[in-house]
């Protein structure tokens, strides 16, 4: 009699058990990387980005999400455009995609292939600094010089500039005991002589310094997150502006299907390292699921075509 909730247990267990399959032997010239789970939301997002940490080139891609499954497929090499043969880095690749902590890689991974220590423990003990603001010549020395006054060491920091606008991560220490900064005093002192840099004497906008914990989020995720919330998209500057209509002939185009409750989104543009990153997270940002879609590159150009569910949309009021 309890045969039939036994079979939806094991069910349910074999349907929230995320399973990755690693093939050399289906394709010649890249090595496929399935990824199987319960459909949970931003599972793409979690994929790409460990393939791009480990400076992996995808260079073909399919996406399913129909219902309660996802599945993934990917055809990736590795930064020579080789397949992808050392058993180590496999391994790391099926461990880090099936959720296990990066900290279990062995102390000798190969250099080449490691995580960017930005978004590991390596940041564990440090003080990160989220900023946005205007940007302008020399704004970052001004920065430092601030940082260098207030007596804190900076360990790594990394910026981003679009539109006038720049988002940046700065993880700093204290100059003398080489702990994190946790006196509130002096941290709200640091925020404030930094908001007065970034503000400027042309600042319409407004600046932001925040205090958040180094290991919140992945740094890429954080600072696409960063400059989306500063709307660095709300203006084109006409250097941006003649850069995308002449030599990298890029184009976007989106087709509303409200009768089948999404859109389709194309791409098709000059292809570049964590390209597919950067566009999972813009729509990830913008409240859209992809639950299909294609990738992929000829030579040195990438073409993206994705069905792309407007759910959630209108949470963004």
């Amino acid at each position: 009699m309890e045969l039939p909730d036994e079979y939806q247990k094991l069910v349910n267990r074999m349907m929230n058990t995320l399973r990755v399959v690693i093939d050399n032997a289906v394709c010649a010239t890249a090595t496929v990387v399935r990824v199987n789970s319960a459909r949970k939301r931003g599972m793409l997002l979690e994929a790409v980005q460990v393939l791009t940490d480990l400076d992996l080139t995808i260079q073909k891609g399919y996406i399913s999400s129909d219902g309660r499954w996802f599945m993934d497929v990917f055809h990736v090499v590795d930064g020579h455009g080789r397949k992808l043969l050392d058993p180590a880095l496999l391994s790391r690749i099926e461990r880090s995609l099936s959720g296990e902590a990066s900290s279990s890689s062995s102390a000798g991974d190969d250099g080449e292939n490691n995580h960017d220590k930005s978004d590991g423990c390596g940041l564990a003990g440090l003080t990160a600094l989220e900023l946005t603001g205007t940007d302008r010549p020399g704004l970052l020395s001004e920065v430092f010089a601030v940082l260098r006054d207030m007596e804190c060491n900076v360990v790594e920091a990394k910026v981003w500039t679009h539109n006038g606008r720049i988002a940046s991560l700065i993880f700093i220490k204290d100059h003398h005991s080489g702990s994190p900064i946790a006196d509130a005093h002096r941290v709200d002192g640091i925020e404030a002589r930094l908001r007065n840099v970034l503000r400027g004497d042309h600042d319409v906008r407004g600046a932001k310094t925040t205090v958040a914990s180094p290991m919140m989020t992945h740094s890429d995720r954080r600072l696409h997150q960063l400059m989306f919330a500063d709307r660095d998209y709300g203006r084109v500057s006409s250097n941006e502006a003649s850069v995308s209509s002449s030599s990298s002939k890029l184009s976007v185009s989106v087709q509303n299907r409200a009768e089948r409750g999404y859109s389709v989104v194309n791409v098709q543009c000059r292809d570049r390292p964590k390209l597919l990153f950067d566009v999972v997270c813009t729509l990830t940002d913008m409240g859209y699921v992809v639950f299909h879609g294609t990738i992929g590159t000829d030579a040195d150009r990438a073409y993206q075509v994705k069905e792309s569910s407007a759910a959630l949309v209108l949470s963004h009021g």
